[in-house]
This record gives C-alpha cells, structure tokens and sequence, in this order.
C-alpha cells in the first residue's frame, strides 16, 4: 500500500506516524510543497492522481490556509486534490495544518484563533471511540470549523480538535513530534516564538522527552484505530 505524504515545509515530516503507518506495510512517497512567498501568482503545484494513493497525509505547516497573499497559488491546488482524494473515496489523515486544509477542502472554515496553542495540553474524547486522549503537543494559531456533515470527536477552549467524516480524520494536534523532531524545530525556528509566548523552551524540551515513551503508544493507537475504524482497510 502507499500512503502520499504532504510535506509543506522543513519540519512537518511524519515521524511518529509515518513509523506506525511503515509498521502495518505502507510505503510513504514524500511530495515536497514549495512555498513562494510574496507572489499572489504562486506556482501551481501537481500532486497528480489520488487515486494512485492508498491513503493521503496532509502534515502540518508554517503557514495558514487563508495564506494565500503570501504563499501563492499551491494551496488552491492542494484542497483541489483533497477534494478529489475525498470523490475518488481515498482516506486522508490530516495533521495541524493538514487537518485545517482537509475542512476547508470539504466545506469547513479556517480563521485565526482568538488565542495560540503551544505545548503539550490536555485533551478529551467526547464521543466514545478508539482514539486515544491527550495530553497531545499542540503548535498552531488558527481554528476550523469542520464540514457540515463531519462528526466533532474533541474540541476544547480554542476550537475543534479532532473530527471524522467518511474515510478521514482530521486533528489538529501533533502526534508526530518527537524530542529529537521538536529540536529540529527549534533548530529551524529559533526560540523568538517560544520566548514572546512565554514558555520556557528546556522545560518544554525536558517534559517532551518524558513524554515521548507514552505519546508513541498512544500515537500508535491512534493510526491503529484510523487505519481500522476509519480508513476501513
């Protein structure tokens, strides 16, 4: 089986989940977006076919999906693709960002949120299912509003955190990250962001390593349940 990955900049790979999704014998093909930034024009991006895909993995990014004064012209072909993955009935895992551009694709909404999420917060399941509760790490500044006909399994204070419709899932949280994957963010990034937020980076760090153990199996259980209860393989 092959699984398409959307990697939307440095930093926004699989991890964790690509590893689970390697475990029950995908093959994950990478298809780098390049973001152009300050050309409204954009390039237009070809993801071709989903239907040559078994599963579609729309991760996270830096940008937002209103972004397109900035980014360009690929996002209106990304959710095109999505929307297409969705009539051709291929399942889509979307994470953060993906999880965002798969609502909008379908009929939802993303605008800015009223606060940021960052760092590791709770998160509970309201619909009894087989996705597992967090704490989860979260790194977004944007909400949705999911499609009309998609059933909301989480939402907290800030917005909706988990939803289904079909063959997909969408979260909005990272059940990717790593200590070492969080680390290449910072190496990216810088600590600005961190320090305006308010949040101490060696303690996010310290907690994310003590975390990671329980966070894999749970981030396993999760894709276990996606690829069983939702995708339907």
């Amino acid at each position: 089986m092959r699984a398409l990955v959307i990697v939307h900049d440095r930093g926004s790979d699989p991890v964790l989940v690509g590893e689970r999704l390697e475990h029950h014998g995908f093959t994950l093909d990478t298809f780098e977006i390049t973001n152009v930034v300050n050309d409204p024009n954009g390039s237009a991006v070809e993801l071709g076919d989903p239907t040559d895909y078994d599963m579609i993995l729309p991760m996270g990014s830096i940008w937002s999906v209103y972004d397109t004064d900035r980014i360009g012209g690929w996002i209106g072909d990304e959710l095109d693709f999505l929307r297409r993955a969705d009539e051709a009935d291929v399942p889509m895992l979307g994470v953060c960002f993906g999880a965002q551009a798969l609502a909008a694709a379908l009929g939802g909404r993303v605008v800015r949120s009223d606060q940021p999420q960052v760092g590791w917060h709770p998160l509970d399941i309201e619909i009894e299912c087989g996705m597992p509760g967090g704490p989860w790490m979260q790194w977004h500044y944007d909400r949705f509003d999911p499609p009309t006909d998609a059933t909301v399994l989480a939402q907290d204070h800030v917005g909706v955190q988990a939803f289904t419709v079909r063959r997909h899932l969408g979260v909005q949280f990272h059940p990717e990250v790593t200590r070492a994957h969080l680390d290449y963010w910072m190496d990216l990034s810088g600590t600005e962001e961190l320090d305006d937020l308010g949040i101490n980076l060696a303690e996010l760090l310290a907690e994310t390593s003590t975390r990671e153990p329980e966070v894999r199996r749970r981030t396993n259980q999760l894709v276990d349940w996606f690829i069983t209860d939702i995708a339907k393989f």
